[in-house]
């Protein structure tokens, strides 16, 4: 199978600007051994797309002077235009190893890499920018590797040095602009979003994209003016629709903004953050009884996630129907711990696969090895108790005992660990030792202020054993609780929205 013609005239094209280059003194091999006239005759099959013959020019110009690197990489460039990139790669890599730095072999192995952004690229472009600092291409394609492995720092810094030639490719104004974001610049995304709009005008997730950013950094008229033409295609799109709500509440446009959320949740009524963010809506507007029925209406389709029944609490909490907070509050702490057991990466598979009784036995068995392990500890504590709320049983008041002992543990050999602490501060308020949970909570609070499971175990505990001072700290905690998570389901919301569709070919060295 042949490249297509594109491909196949960025080949040609290297090979003939790099052959017409006088070889550098000290070179391993003189190219003067291989045939001139085999040289361009093989460059001249390849012009005329006669692979087969020219692989048979160049395996015969190679038995007479096996050490020219231009041979090599003439016959790498061959077989990668009849599809063989294994063989191409080969003779590549001979190539280099005559010549470690000859640009022509560099980048067409760069160039058969980069087709599946495979990560080996990434020295031989290193190598490449040592000989000539200021290739673009060779740092948008670095840059984009970079992206790849997670690295959107060394991403921004190689973006940064070829802002000419990205503003020509889609697919790198897209990954440019979400690393911009990821590593806390959106102000720079805007304008690579404004080229990815300006370079896809007729398609609609660049303009998303930018509308992201644009409400990220406040700029929400700006980002209404985007969202319009959008919100009239059809079928309409719930995530537009909500990018859109927040656009127009941010703008002052309440009314516009609930219209928006309800249509997005018809659209889709299985999506927690439609519903978050009604909720949050309400409570900035004082309609707690509109959010409640909102949520209510959610459980309806999704039963198991903790930040609706979070939202549900604090809505509770500002109309001071505190035992229904209560229990919500503790439904979201029950489903979140379920669900987030094996955060602290110990690796054991039997948590990941909520095999209980395996898992309990890993735990002690690595607790034998590892008696002074705090996140052990709290592990078995998490679990233990995990087993107490699934199931109670006649031995639950000593698995409670051993819980408590465990997660007592786990806070003495690591006085932060606010996980442990907040299941303390759990086990403190069930069992109605309130001024403990409080202790608790209060030691938590101090190690992260944003630990949004301390606040809600403070406001229970104040409001069963605090008194008239304590019970005063109430409404404060739960408007720091409320904002809080609307930080939280901001930050979730930004991480999901980027569409990340261009699917264009990567950029040819």
């Amino acid at each position: 199978m042949t490249r297509n013609i594109s491909s196949i005239l960025v080949m040609i094209t290297a090979c003939l600007a790099l052959l017409a280059q006088s070889p550098k003194r000290g070179s391993v091999s003189n190219p003067a051994t291989a045939s001139k006239e085999s040289i361009v005759a093989i460059e001249t099959l390849i012009r005329s797309q006669a692979y087969d013959e020219a692989l048979q020019k160049a395996q015969l110009a190679l038995a007479a002077t096996p050490k020219d690197y231009r041979l090599w990489t003439l016959k790498g460039i061959v077989l990668s235009m009849q599809g063989n990139d294994a063989d191409a790669l080969r003779a590549f890599d001979q190539a280099l190893k005559i010549s470690p730095n000859y640009p022509a072999a560099l980048k067409a192995e760069v160039q058969i890499y980069s087709k599946t952004q495979d990560t080996r690229a990434i020295p031989l472009l290193e190598r490449i920018l040592k000989t000539d600092p200021n290739d673009e291409t060779a740092h948008e394609m670095l840059a984009l590797l970079y992206g790849k492995q997670g690295d959107c720092a060394a991403a921004d810094d190689q973006f940064a040095l070829s802002t000419e030639t990205v503003a020509k490719h889609p697919n790198s104004l897209e990954a440019y602009g979400s690393c911009l974001v990821q590593t806390g610049q959106p102000e720079k995304a805007v304008a690579v979003f404004q080229q990815l709009v300006a370079a896809l005008p007729h398609q609609a997730y660049p303009k998303y994209d930018l509308a992201v950013v644009l409400v990220a950094t406040k700029q929400n008229r700006a980002a209404v003016e985007i969202l319009e033409p959008l919100l009239a295609i059809e079928p309409a799109d719930p995530e537009v629709l909500s990018l859109a709500a927040d656009a127009y509440e941010a703008s002052g446009d309440t009314p516009k903004a609930v219209a928006l959320l309800r249509q997005a949740i018809v659209l889709n009524p299985r999506d927690t953050p439609y519903y978050t963010s009604f909720a949050e809506i309400c409570l900035d507007h004082d309609s707690f009884q509109v959010g409640i029925d909102m949520i209510d209406a959610g459980l309806k389709y999704i039963q198991d996630d903790p930040s609706l029944y979070l939202s549900r609490g604090l809505l509770y909490a500002q109309i001071a129907q505190y035992d229904k907070a209560e229990a919500d509050f503790k439904t979201a702490e029950r489903l979140d711990a379920k669900q987030s057991i094996s955060a602290l990466a110990l690796d054991l598979a039997e948590l990941q696969q909520n095999n209980s009784e395996s898992a309990l036995t890993q735990i002690r068995a690595q607790l034998k090895l590892h008696p002074e392990s705090a996140p052990l500890h709290y592990l078995l504590a998490r679990q233990l108790s995990n087993q107490i709320s699934d199931s109670a049983t006649e031995a639950s008041g000593k698995v409670s005992d051993e819980v408590l002992q465990s997660a007592l543990q786990a806070v003495r050999l690591k006085p932060d660990m606010i996980e442990a602490r907040d299941l303390l501060a759990s086990m403190y308020t069930d069992s109605g030792q309130y001024s403990l949970a409080i202790e608790q909570c209060r030691l938590a609070l101090q190690t992260n202020p944003g630990d949004q499971t301390a606040i809600y175990h403070l406001i229970v505990a104040l409001r069963h054993a605090g008194g008239v001072e304590e019970r005063a700290e109430i409404p404060a905690l739960v408007k720091r609780l409320a904002e809080l998570q609307k930080v939280s389901r901001q930050e979730e919301t930004d991480r999901k929205r980027f569409k990340l569709e261009v699917q264009a070919a990567p950029p040819k060295p």
